[in-house]
Parts: structure tokens; C-alpha cells; sequence
């Protein structure tokens, strides 16, 4: 059944959650920084023939409440918590960017919760990073010219050189007296990358015990060869798609070509 809901977490924030439809074992998306569930719509509907689709506005996005901690594992724990409630036994969990991290450490830390691993665009270990690259992102989204007055404006802004990334922030987006405001606080989302660049991850990847996909862009955020040396350390497989930029889903037939197969290996 395709509707909205909230799940209240273990620490009692409140997360919406979006059910995209389908019936049986769950699959989970986890979307990036400054996204939203509804910003996998075109391909959560094509997976609905795998089983219950199900996304999560990670906390301080979409419809959730803006609550702290912004750690990776307070966010790992939102998505086990949701997991847990639905019931329906363990997920594949799909996660883009900052929900590719949150998968891995939802896999590295609740094995009974996730029957499958895939992870679009995203590294372990962005230490390098600190200083001035986390400096650049503040003073790009400080000279965003909030609040747009329109949609098409939210596209001008974010899709130069790649238009996909334009049509997504045009998602996350709320209307407001004045015009269009970012759903996600420009101070919360740096917080969340900030915490990125203080420690690596490469641990959670001994920790996963389900299969696992890992799929990188050509023009890949990810520091070179990391992606595959961490497919290598998972045993998983690594795919890099021609033409893609950080969004690989935009590039919805090549992504699903490789996701589908996944998700019927994995039951």
C-alpha cells in the first residue's frame, strides 16, 4: 500500500517514512545529504515487484523532525529502528551517498536487520576532506540564493553541469510565504558531512555478513580506487557506470540493470 507515515525512533525523534508499495520482504532506500525519500520515486516504483519498498527522510530531511545527533550511527540506528517496526522481516537496503554510509553501518551493526547491502556513490573514509573542501561546501550553500521563487529556480541553481541534480533538489524543497526553502538546514547538513571527515568507516565493512553491491560514478565524489578497495574488502561486486555523475540512479536503466539481479539473488 503507497502512503505516508512517521516512525518514532529509539530515542524519540519523529522520521517520516514514505511506502512506495509492493508486498514481502522489505527493501529500504536511503537517500543522500540534503535529500528525501521521495527523491528515489522513479526507481522505488520499479522495485515494488521485489517486495515492500520503503523509504526514510533521514532526520532533519523531508517531513522528519531536525533532532541531533548527526552521527552516521544515530542515523544507522533511525533505519534499524524503522526496520524493526515494520516487521517484515530483514531488508535490502539501497542507500545513495550518505545513505550508503548509513546502510553499511546498519549492516555492520544489526547482521538479523539486512539480507542485502547495496551502496550508489559513497566511501568509507573522507578524512581528507577536513579543512578546506568542507570549508568550499559551506560557502557554496551559504551563497545559495534562498528562498527561490519558483521550482525552475531551485533546478538554475543546483543543475549546473549536471541537470539531475537540478530536478532533485527541486524535491526537497518546501513553500513557504515567501517562496521555496531548502527542507534541509544548511548548519545540520554540515554537521552531518563534518563527521564524515573526522573518522573512517573501514571497519563496518568486516562487520557486514549479507552480500553487497557497490555502484560508482564515472565523475565519482569517492577518492580514487577507494570504492573498489572496498568492494574487494566485502567480497562484493563493484560497478562503475559510464557517464554518471554523483546521482548514478538518474541513470535509471544502467542502475536497475545491475540492482534487480541483486535483489533476486537475494530472495
Amino acid at each position: 500500500m503507497e502512503g505516508r507515515r512517521s516512525v518514532r525512533t529509539s530515542d524519540g525523534t519523529f522520521l517520516a517514512v514514505v511506502e512506495f508499495g509492493g508486498v514481502g520482504p522489505p527493501v529500504l532506500l536511503l537517500h543522500g545529504l540534503m535529500g528525501r525519500a521521495t527523491t528515489w520515486w522513479s526507481v522505488a516504483r520499479r522495485l515494488t515487484g521485489h517486495g515492500r519498498v520503503l523509504g526514510l527522510d533521514a532526520r532533519g530531511h523531508g517531513r522528519s523532525r531536525a533532532a541531533g545527533p548527526w552521527t552516521t550511527d544515530r542515523m544507522a540506528a533511525d533505519a534499524a529502528d524503522l526496520l524493526e517496526q515494520a516487521g517484515s522481516g530483514p531488508a535490502v537496503v539501497i542507500g545513495h551517498s550518505m545513505g550508503g554510509l548509513h546502510a553499511l553501518a546498519l549492516a555492520a551493526r544489526r547482521p538479523d536487520l539486512v539480507r542485502g547491502l547495496v551502496v550508489e556513490a559513497m566511501a568509507v573514509d573522507l578524512t581528507g576532506l577536513a579543512g578546506r573542501p568542507l570549508a568550499d561546501m559551506a560557502a557554496w550553500f551559504s551563497a545559495v540564493p534562498q528562498p527561490f521563487v519558483c521550482r525552475e529556480a531551485v533546478r538554475e541553481a543546483f543543475g549546473y553541469p549536471r541537470p539531475e541534480i537540478g530536478d532533485y533538489m527541486a524535491e526537497c524543497v518546501e513553500e513557504r510565504a515567501d517562496g521555496l526553502h531548502l527542507l534541509t538546514r544548511i548548519p545540520d547538513a554540515l554537521e552531518i558531512a563534518a563527521g564524515w571527515t573526522r573518522e573512517d568507516r573501514w571497519a563496518d565493512l568486516d562487520a557486514v555478513a549479507c552480500p553487497a553491491l557497490l555502484i560508482e560514478a564515472e565523475e565519482s565524489v569517492a577518492p580514487p580506487g577507494q570504492m573498489a578497495a572496498m568492494a574487494e574488502r566485502l567480497g562484493a561486486e563493484h560497478h562503475v557506470l559510464p557517464g554518471t555523475g554523483h546521482l548514478v540512479h538518474a541513470e535509471e536503466k544502467a542502475f536497475l540493470a545491475l540492482v534487480e539481479p541483486f535483489l533476486t539473488r537475494c530472495g
